[in-house]
């Protein structure tokens, strides 16, 4: 009966602390485009395109570096992104059968 209630405009002798807390950054991946020797480099400019929103310029650029040397980073995302992009390369792959794949590879691994 000693504390009035903050409806009555009497302060409240308790003081309500709130924990702040600090959220943590999601991890990030690499989505690794892998070159084949069967997927034509149109084909491969083209996915580029769609999925990942490339100019044409920097996915010609990137499908040639795919194609030099073997492999070429698409983007890094958090995981659930990563694994949607190299899941929707995949499938347009096959859909048009094409050997193309993708890898996902955490930022900081070697």
């Amino acid at each position: 009966m000693g504390e009035e209630s903050p409806k009555k405009g009497a302060p409240l002798r308790e003081v309500v602390t709130e924990e702040r807390r600090k959220t943590k950054k999601p991890e990030m991946y690499r989505v690794v485009l892998i070159n084949d020797d069967y997927t034509p480099m149109e084909f491969v400019v083209w996915v580029l395109q769609v999925v990942f929103h490339k100019s044409e310029q920097e996915s010609a650029r990137l499908m040639l570096e795919v194609h030099n040397s073997g492999k070429g980073v698409c983007g890094v995302f958090t995981l659930d992104v990563a694994r949607t992009k190299a899941y929707q390369v995949e499938n347009l792959a096959r859909k048009h059968e094409h050997p193309l794949e993708c890898r996902l590879e955490a930022v900081g691994s070697v």
